[in-house]
């Protein structure tokens, strides 16, 4: 498991930020979506991201933003990459890359099988992908959930077209083995870090890294 990349996303205080880079992640992501209680105001993300030290990747999730929400968004935080999180088609995720010149994750919910077949359609478009749990139907948000999905799906896949990111109900406990499953080089991580919905803990944050070496 050498060399696998953690994301730590969701990030809304300085403490988490900084436990986030010291304990090696390599990527922070921002929430940029009202109804998520990671939700952050473009100051407060802007705050945020300047702790960011060199070479750890500031991530904006986005769920189905104008080009108006992005152009604030951009035109305020110091970026390495745009998340887009919601129901974008692959269309939407080339406007999206050519508007801002900043790569783009595309995430993708995983169910069934079935939910495979977006991995190849939105390779085309996107630098990025983020392969992580669908979430129920009655659920606001995109992500975020805690959920899982069955990890076997994805077991047989042996050729990428971009690389890749696993999440989706991770944690400390089990990132190893969903690690070992999947072959995923990236994994993400918001819920599985935290003591409260949108409260970092530290200690886990710590502890979800090192389970990854």
């Amino acid at each position: 498991m050498t060399n696998v990349a953690v994301k730590i996303c969701g990030l809304t205080a300085p403490d988490h930020v900084r436990a986030a880079a010291d304990a090696g992640a390599r990527y922070v992501g921002f929430v940029f979506f009202q109804k998520s209680p990671r939700h952050l105001g473009i100051d407060e993300a802007a705050s945020l991201a300047q702790l960011v030290p060199a070479g750890v990747a500031k991530v904006a999730l986005t769920v189905n933003a104008t080009d108006e929400e992005l152009d604030r968004v951009v035109a305020s935080v110091p970026l390495d990459m745009l998340q887009l999180h919601g129901k974008e088609t692959p269309q939407r995720v080339s406007e999206v890359r050519d508007r801002f010149g900043l790569p783009v994750m595309k995430a993708i919910g995983i169910a069934e099988a079935e939910d495979l077949s977006a991995i190849d359609l939105y390779s085309e478009v996107a630098d990025q992908l983020l392969i992580d749990a669908k979430p129920p139907r009655t659920s606001e948000l995109p992500g975020g959930n805690g959920l899982a999905f069955d990890w076997r799906l994805l077991a047989g896949r042996k050729y990428w077209r971009k690389p890749w990111m696993l999440a989706g109900g991770l944690t400390p406990d089990n990132v190893a083995e969903a690690i070992r499953m999947t072959g995923a080089k990236q994994v993400d991580v918001s819920s599985g870090v935290e003591s409260a919905p949108g409260v970092k803990d530290t200690i886990k944050i710590s502890e979800f890294v090192s389970a990854t070496h």
